[in-house]
């Protein structure tokens, strides 16, 4: 297994860090194997130069056969090169291992500001890749949290499920969803539900959570009787 963080790579109006996290994953595939893209929520303030709400995705990978690290370093920074838009930071984190000061930086960047300096620190004590690729090179902050909450398993938004395709939008079979090793859990109650249809809304956007991937519902009384939402949780 193997983890990359990618943060502060888009500007206002191009793409988001999301969709070149999707190419990173086509680009890598002849090699290495999606587990999941996952969106994860930094801090929220206006003192942080985040492009719109400070977000930063992982993307956790299984090798195909002898793929290695350093060939897989050499082609995401070679992607985001090529996607480089002027006015963004861009930061990119890879690692197979993320220990507890990781994690723990992490959770900081979830709600107070932190530093560059701080990340490289964090980084090279631990031996973790860690390179800025344009800009301020602010990104690194983002992409080295992106790591450290993925390892949790209980942090973010799974923007991409293994090898199944980003297709469900609407109203779709509960049963569709659970086969793809979802689970569909009432967000107050925190229990299972076994109702056969779910408005999932635009995409399918289920949370980390203990380890699992857990699309959390609410029952909406308005409209269809007896009808699931999905609920956005970061």
């Amino acid at each position: 297994m193997i983890l990359i963080g990618l943060d502060d790579t888009d500007t206002i109006d191009t793409p988001g860090t999301n969709q070149l996290a999707k190419v990173i994953i086509r680009e890598l595939s002849d090699s290495w194997s999606c587990v999941r893209l996952v969106r994860h929520q930094l801090f929220f303030d206006p003192r942080v130069p985040y492009t719109s709400k400070n977000g930063s995705a992982s993307i956790e990978l299984l090798p195909i056969g002898d793929a290695c690290s350093e060939d897989l370093i050499r082609r995401c920074e070679s992607v985001m090169r090529d996607w480089y838009k002027v006015g963004s930071d861009p930061g990119l984190c890879v690692s197979s291992d993320v220990p507890t000061c990781v994690t723990e930086f992490a959770m900081k960047c979830k709600t107070s500001l932190v530093d560059q300096e701080e990340a490289y620190r964090t980084a090279s004590a631990e031996g973790i890749f860690l390179k800025g690729l344009g800009g301020t090179n602010g990104g690194v902050i983002g992409a080295l949290a992106a790591i450290g909450l993925a390892v949790t398993g209980d942090d973010g938004r799974v923007v991409v499920h293994g090898l199944w395709p980003d297709d469900l939008s609407g109203v779709v079979s509960a049963e569709l969803i659970r086969q793809r090793g979802i689970e569909i859990v009432e967000e107050h109650s925190g229990q299972p539900v076994d109702d056969t249809l779910v408005d999932v809304g635009k995409h399918l956007r289920p949370n980390r959570r203990g380890g699992r991937t857990v699309l959390f519902v609410r029952r909406d009384d308005i409209g269809e009787q007896g009808l699931l939402r999905a609920v956005k949780l970061v």
